[in-house]
Protein backbone atom coordinates (compact mmCIF):
# COMPACT_ATOMS: atom_id res chain seq x y z
CA UNK A 1 0.00 0.00 0.00
CA UNK A 2 1.84 3.55 -0.98
CA UNK A 3 1.82 6.04 1.68
CA UNK A 4 -0.25 9.13 2.44
CA UNK A 5 2.45 11.34 2.24
CA UNK A 6 5.54 10.97 0.53
CA UNK A 7 8.46 13.70 1.39
CA UNK A 8 12.22 14.52 2.12
CA UNK A 9 14.48 16.15 4.46
CA UNK A 10 14.81 19.48 3.81
CA UNK A 11 17.41 20.58 6.61
CA UNK A 12 18.82 19.09 9.55
CA UNK A 13 19.68 20.95 13.20
CA UNK A 14 22.04 20.25 16.00
CA UNK A 15 21.90 22.45 19.62
CA UNK A 16 24.91 20.94 21.57
CA UNK A 17 24.94 24.27 23.96
CA UNK A 18 20.50 24.29 25.16
CA UNK A 19 19.21 27.40 24.51
CA UNK A 20 22.36 28.48 22.19
CA UNK A 21 22.24 28.60 18.58
CA UNK A 22 22.00 25.35 16.93
CA UNK A 23 24.33 24.08 13.92
CA UNK A 24 22.85 23.22 10.39
CA UNK A 25 23.95 19.93 9.07
CA UNK A 26 24.10 17.67 6.34
CA UNK A 27 23.60 14.33 7.61
CA UNK A 28 23.92 13.60 11.65
CA UNK A 29 23.26 10.43 13.46
CA UNK A 30 20.43 9.09 15.74
CA UNK A 31 21.18 8.11 18.97
CA UNK A 32 18.86 7.20 21.62
CA UNK A 33 18.55 10.80 22.51
CA UNK A 34 17.67 12.56 19.72
CA UNK A 35 20.57 13.35 17.29
CA UNK A 36 24.34 13.14 18.57
CA UNK A 37 25.28 15.68 20.95
CA UNK A 38 22.05 17.93 20.85
CA UNK A 39 21.63 19.28 23.93
CA UNK A 40 24.29 17.70 25.34
CA UNK A 41 25.81 20.60 27.44
CA UNK A 42 23.46 23.50 29.59
CA UNK A 43 24.08 26.77 31.15
CA UNK A 44 22.90 26.94 34.53
CA UNK A 45 23.13 29.39 37.32
CA UNK A 46 24.75 29.45 40.80
CA UNK A 47 22.26 26.93 42.10
CA UNK A 48 22.07 24.73 39.45
CA UNK A 49 19.10 25.70 37.64
CA UNK A 50 19.34 26.19 34.11
CA UNK A 51 18.73 29.13 32.26
CA UNK A 52 17.79 30.03 28.60
CA UNK A 53 16.79 32.66 26.03
CA UNK A 54 13.78 33.16 27.86
CA UNK A 55 15.77 35.20 30.34
CA UNK A 56 18.95 35.45 28.61
CA UNK A 57 18.64 36.12 24.68
CA UNK A 58 21.56 36.87 24.19
CA UNK A 59 22.38 33.10 24.37
CA UNK A 60 21.10 33.20 20.62
CA UNK A 61 24.35 34.88 19.50
CA UNK A 62 26.54 31.38 20.83
CA UNK A 63 27.09 29.96 17.97
CA UNK A 64 28.59 26.03 18.13
CA UNK A 65 30.87 24.60 15.23
CA UNK A 66 31.13 20.47 15.52
CA UNK A 67 34.38 19.58 14.50
CA UNK A 68 35.97 15.42 15.23
CA UNK A 69 36.89 15.64 18.93
CA UNK A 70 35.14 19.01 20.12
CA UNK A 71 32.28 21.78 19.65
CA UNK A 72 34.00 25.46 19.59
CA UNK A 73 31.54 27.71 20.95
CA UNK A 74 31.92 31.96 19.73
CA UNK A 75 30.31 34.78 20.76
CA UNK A 76 31.07 38.82 20.08
CA UNK A 77 33.41 40.10 21.42
CA UNK A 78 34.63 36.78 23.32
CA UNK A 79 37.55 34.16 21.87
CA UNK A 80 36.65 30.75 21.30
CA UNK A 81 35.72 28.29 23.89
CA UNK A 82 36.77 25.16 22.71
CA UNK A 83 34.57 21.75 24.36
CA UNK A 84 36.42 18.51 24.28
CA UNK A 85 33.80 16.07 23.39
CA UNK A 86 35.12 13.40 25.69
CA UNK A 87 36.34 15.03 28.68
CA UNK A 88 35.05 16.48 32.07
CA UNK A 89 35.54 17.75 35.26
CA UNK A 90 33.68 17.26 38.43
CA UNK A 91 29.96 16.00 39.13
CA UNK A 92 26.97 18.31 39.87
CA UNK A 93 23.54 18.13 40.50
CA UNK A 94 21.42 20.23 38.38
CA UNK A 95 17.62 21.04 37.67
CA UNK A 96 16.05 21.12 33.91
CA UNK A 97 12.54 21.65 34.00
CA UNK A 98 11.06 19.70 36.71
CA UNK A 99 13.69 16.83 36.65
CA UNK A 100 16.87 16.96 38.89
CA UNK A 101 19.44 14.89 37.19
CA UNK A 102 23.45 14.05 37.62
CA UNK A 103 25.52 16.13 35.08
CA UNK A 104 29.15 16.77 34.78
CA UNK A 105 30.63 20.46 35.39
CA UNK A 106 32.39 21.61 32.62
CA UNK A 107 35.37 23.69 34.82
CA UNK A 108 36.00 27.07 35.55
CA UNK A 109 37.37 28.87 32.22
CA UNK A 110 33.95 27.41 30.49
CA UNK A 111 31.88 28.65 33.52
CA UNK A 112 33.96 32.32 33.43
CA UNK A 113 33.30 32.88 29.33
CA UNK A 114 29.60 32.11 29.63
CA UNK A 115 29.52 34.70 33.06
CA UNK A 116 31.51 37.25 31.04
CA UNK A 117 29.21 37.25 27.98
CA UNK A 118 25.99 36.88 29.81
CA UNK A 119 26.82 38.86 32.70
CA UNK A 120 25.94 37.02 35.80
CA UNK A 121 27.62 33.98 37.45
CA UNK A 122 27.20 30.56 35.76
CA UNK A 123 28.14 27.19 35.20
CA UNK A 124 28.35 25.33 32.03
CA UNK A 125 27.45 21.36 32.06
CA UNK A 126 27.53 18.29 30.14
CA UNK A 127 24.78 15.46 30.87
CA UNK A 128 26.14 12.60 32.57
CA UNK A 129 25.47 9.35 29.97
CA UNK A 130 24.38 7.15 32.97
CA UNK A 131 20.97 9.11 33.47
CA UNK A 132 18.19 8.12 31.90
CA UNK A 133 15.76 11.24 31.33
CA UNK A 134 12.83 10.04 29.79
CA UNK A 135 9.90 12.12 27.96
CA UNK A 136 6.33 12.21 29.34
CA UNK A 137 4.60 9.29 29.65
CA UNK A 138 1.42 10.64 29.25
CA UNK A 139 2.85 11.07 25.42
CA UNK A 140 4.86 8.84 24.70
CA UNK A 141 2.86 5.54 25.88
CA UNK A 142 4.63 2.34 26.60
CA UNK A 143 7.58 3.56 24.77
CA UNK A 144 10.33 5.06 27.39
CA UNK A 145 11.98 8.14 25.33
CA UNK A 146 15.43 9.39 26.89
CA UNK A 147 16.08 12.86 26.58
CA UNK A 148 19.13 14.73 27.49
CA UNK A 149 18.49 17.90 27.96
CA UNK A 150 15.84 18.69 25.79
CA UNK A 151 12.79 20.68 26.93
CA UNK A 152 11.36 17.26 27.09
CA UNK A 153 11.60 15.11 23.86
CA UNK A 154 14.43 13.58 21.52
CA UNK A 155 13.16 15.47 18.42
CA UNK A 156 11.51 18.07 17.29
CA UNK A 157 9.73 18.26 13.19
CA UNK A 158 8.39 21.01 11.34
CA UNK A 159 7.56 22.07 8.16
CA UNK A 160 8.59 24.37 5.59
CA UNK A 161 5.33 24.75 4.80
CA UNK A 162 3.89 25.87 8.25
CA UNK A 163 6.53 28.04 8.18
CA UNK A 164 5.71 29.39 4.74
CA UNK A 165 2.24 29.96 6.10
CA UNK A 166 3.81 32.27 9.25
CA UNK A 167 5.35 34.41 6.65
CA UNK A 168 2.41 34.86 4.76
CA UNK A 169 0.66 36.19 7.68
CA UNK A 170 3.77 38.32 8.61
CA UNK A 171 3.73 39.86 5.36
CA UNK A 172 0.17 40.72 5.75
CA UNK A 173 0.58 42.56 8.79
CA UNK A 174 3.74 44.41 7.40
CA UNK A 175 6.10 42.37 9.32
CA UNK A 176 9.89 41.14 7.87
CA UNK A 177 9.88 37.17 7.14
CA UNK A 178 11.83 35.18 9.79
CA UNK A 179 13.64 32.29 9.56
CA UNK A 180 13.27 28.52 10.68
CA UNK A 181 16.06 28.90 13.24
CA UNK A 182 13.55 30.45 15.26
CA UNK A 183 11.42 27.37 16.07
CA UNK A 184 15.01 25.17 16.80
CA UNK A 185 13.44 22.09 15.00
CA UNK A 186 15.96 19.18 14.62
CA UNK A 187 14.50 17.81 10.95
CA UNK A 188 12.57 20.21 8.78
CA UNK A 189 10.34 18.04 6.40
CA UNK A 190 9.63 19.57 2.57
CA UNK A 191 6.46 19.22 0.64
CA UNK A 192 3.68 19.61 2.86
CA UNK A 193 1.40 21.98 3.46
CA UNK A 194 1.25 24.50 6.65
CA UNK A 195 1.15 22.26 10.00
CA UNK A 196 0.61 19.01 8.25
CA UNK A 197 3.28 17.69 10.55
CA UNK A 198 0.34 17.48 13.26
CA UNK A 199 -1.57 15.19 11.10
CA UNK A 200 0.56 12.53 10.66
CA UNK A 201 1.68 9.19 11.91
CA UNK A 202 4.43 7.32 12.07
CA UNK A 203 7.63 8.80 9.79
CA UNK A 204 9.62 6.30 8.00
CA UNK A 205 13.06 7.80 7.11
CA UNK A 206 14.51 5.47 4.57
CA UNK A 207 18.46 5.76 5.16
CA UNK A 208 19.87 3.80 2.71
CA UNK A 209 21.55 0.72 5.26
CA UNK A 210 18.26 0.23 6.42
CA UNK A 211 15.45 2.40 8.09
CA UNK A 212 14.37 5.16 10.69
CA UNK A 213 10.89 4.80 12.05
CA UNK A 214 9.95 8.37 14.05
CA UNK A 215 6.48 8.78 16.02
CA UNK A 216 5.40 12.54 16.33
CA UNK A 217 3.62 12.49 20.04
CA UNK A 218 2.70 16.32 21.22
CA UNK A 219 2.35 19.17 19.59
CA UNK A 220 4.90 21.82 20.67
CA UNK A 221 3.39 24.59 22.92
CA UNK A 222 5.42 27.65 22.32
CA UNK A 223 7.30 29.69 24.87
CA UNK A 224 8.60 33.59 23.63
CA UNK A 225 11.48 32.74 22.43
CA UNK A 226 10.57 32.46 18.56
CA UNK A 227 9.91 36.17 19.38
CA UNK A 228 14.31 36.52 19.51
CA UNK A 229 15.80 37.68 16.37
CA UNK A 230 18.61 35.34 16.31
CA UNK A 231 20.74 37.71 14.50
CA UNK A 232 20.97 39.82 16.86
CA UNK A 233 19.44 38.59 20.07
CA UNK A 234 16.91 40.81 20.48
CA UNK A 235 13.24 40.40 21.61
CA UNK A 236 10.01 41.30 19.67
CA UNK A 237 6.44 40.57 19.72
CA UNK A 238 5.16 40.21 16.14
CA UNK A 239 5.79 36.21 15.79
CA UNK A 240 4.13 35.34 18.88
CA UNK A 241 1.80 37.69 18.22
CA UNK A 242 0.51 36.53 15.09
CA UNK A 243 1.19 32.70 16.09
CA UNK A 244 -1.07 33.41 18.48
CA UNK A 245 -4.31 34.13 16.02
CA UNK A 246 -4.33 31.11 14.65
CA UNK A 247 -2.46 28.61 16.62
CA UNK A 248 -4.14 27.66 19.57
CA UNK A 249 -4.07 23.96 20.10
CA UNK A 250 -6.64 22.26 22.30
CA UNK A 251 -4.40 18.89 22.88
CA UNK A 252 -1.87 21.36 24.92
CA UNK A 253 -4.72 23.40 26.56
CA UNK A 254 -4.88 26.15 24.32
CA UNK A 255 -1.40 26.66 23.99
CA UNK A 256 0.27 28.32 21.25
CA UNK A 257 1.87 25.01 18.81
CA UNK A 258 4.02 25.35 15.96
CA UNK A 259 5.97 21.73 15.23
CA UNK A 260 5.82 18.26 16.66
CA UNK A 261 7.89 16.35 19.10
CA UNK A 262 8.98 13.45 18.11
CA UNK A 263 10.27 9.97 19.75
CA UNK A 264 12.43 7.40 18.37
CA UNK A 265 10.90 3.32 17.48
CA UNK A 266 13.14 2.16 15.42
CA UNK A 267 16.85 3.16 14.29
CA UNK A 268 19.11 4.41 16.96
CA UNK A 269 22.37 4.13 15.07
CA UNK A 270 21.10 5.22 12.14
CA UNK A 271 22.60 8.04 10.02
CA UNK A 272 19.88 10.80 8.88
CA UNK A 273 20.54 12.93 6.08
CA UNK A 274 19.45 16.00 3.88
CA UNK A 275 17.47 14.60 1.01
CA UNK A 276 16.40 11.52 2.43
CA UNK A 277 12.79 10.46 1.67
CA UNK A 278 10.11 10.63 4.18
CA UNK A 279 6.66 8.30 3.83
CA UNK A 280 3.86 8.52 6.70
CA UNK A 281 0.05 8.13 7.11
CA UNK A 282 -2.23 10.20 8.17
CA UNK A 283 -3.26 10.13 11.80
CA UNK A 284 -6.03 12.21 13.22
CA UNK A 285 -7.78 11.83 16.32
Amino acid sequence: MSPDVSTRIARLFCYPVKSCAGVELAQADLAETGLDLDRAWMVVDEDGEFVSQRELPRMALVRPQIKLSEVVLRAPGMLALHLAVDTVESPRRVRVWDDEVDAWDMGDLAAQWFSDFLGQRLRLVRFDPEVRRLSSRQWTGTLEAPNQFSDGFPLLVVSEGSLAELNRRLAEAGHAAVGMERFRPNIVLAGLEAQDEDRLGALRILTGDAEVLLRPVKPCPRCPMPDIDPATGVPSPEVGDTLRRYRANERVGDAVSFGMNAVIVAGVGQRLAVGQAVEAGWQFD
